[in-house]
């Protein structure tokens, strides 16, 4: 997988930390300090450690100095840059519709990366052993909760969404520990999903989020945590960007499901394919 690192250092940039933003806008600003200076060149500039500016490189998933620097060479000088997240208002539908695809691409892509083993492990766990699954959204992450149920309730496992965050705080109030509910936030901080979570733990509730902050409080909230990575263009926030990469998680959570209660999953399948057939002309 090709690494692309201007797009990660801005998916990434509202999840660092001071420090690492101050490294981050001196490469998003100097490329080409980056490219044609040493590792001890760009922290005398910053006024940090060498080791500062290699652990922000290792952050963002290179191995080194070295290995970002050749990645930040080749996006600056190669033509592949012209098709980039950055709207114009002159380009045509084809164009525009090559930069939301692009970006989307690298959505999944800078995820695919974030996503923890274990984490997607524990999940998965939880979704399995739970008697019932619900999940919570509010506004547009409602949507992403209504796509869920929609897939899991073929799984064989008793899944519920609301649209409405009254119906969902009076669902979260019904759940035990048998239970597993997951929580989808792009912010990881509504004040609405946050009180839903509170109502759930008390009740000793299995949780899961999923969002784009690791140091938001559903982050630190939830049993698990799973993230999305996504770029914010002029024209689509990153809220909105961040949908296919909670949609993806979803679909694999979903696919561990059923393919880990394969059994019970094809009966359940079976039954959902009947009900609906004679929808169909």
């Amino acid at each position: 997988m090709v690494q692309n690192c201007l797009g990660k250092i801005r998916s990434h940039f509202a999840r660092f930390s001071e420090k690492e933003k101050k490294i981050a806008n001196y490469i998003l600003n100097h490329p080409e300090k980056i490219i044609h200076g040493t590792i001890n060149e760009v922290a005398e500039d910053l006024r940090v450690a060498d080791a500062t500016v290699f652990r922000f490189c290792k952050r963002i998933g290179f191995k080194g100095y070295q290995a970002m620097k050749i990645s930040l060479a080749s996006e600056t000088m190669s033509p592949v840059q012209q098709i980039n997240e950055k709207i114009l208002e002159d380009d045509n539908e084809k164009t525009v519709s090559q930069k939301i695809f692009h970006s989307n691409i690298r959505t999944l892509e800078n995820t695919l990366e974030i996503l923890e083993q274990s984490s997607i492990q524990k999940a998965v766990q939880f979704l399995l052993q739970a008697r019932r699954i619900h999940f919570f959204g509010i506004g547009g992450s409602s949507v992403i909760a209504m796509d869920a149920y929609h897939k899991f309730i073929r799984s064989g496992i008793d899944s519920f969404a609301f649209i409405d965050s009254h119906f969902q705080r009076m669902s979260a109030s019904q759940l035990t520990e048998k239970d597993a509910a997951v929580f989808i936030s792009h912010s990881g901080s509504n004040k609405e999903i946050m009180e839903i979570l509170d109502v759930a733990k008390k009740n000793g509730v299995k949780t899961i989020g999923i969002t784009s902050f690791p140091k938001s409080p559903l982050s630190q909230g939830v049993n698990v945590a799973l993230y999305t990575s996504s770029e914010e263009t002029e024209y689509r926030s990153e809220a909105l960007a961040s949908r296919i990469g909670q949609l993806s998680l979803i679909d694999a959570l979903y696919a561990n499901i059923m393919m880990l209660n394969k059994q019970k999953a094809e009966v359940s399948l079976e039954k959902v394919r009947d009900a609906i057939s004679n929808t169909r002309m």
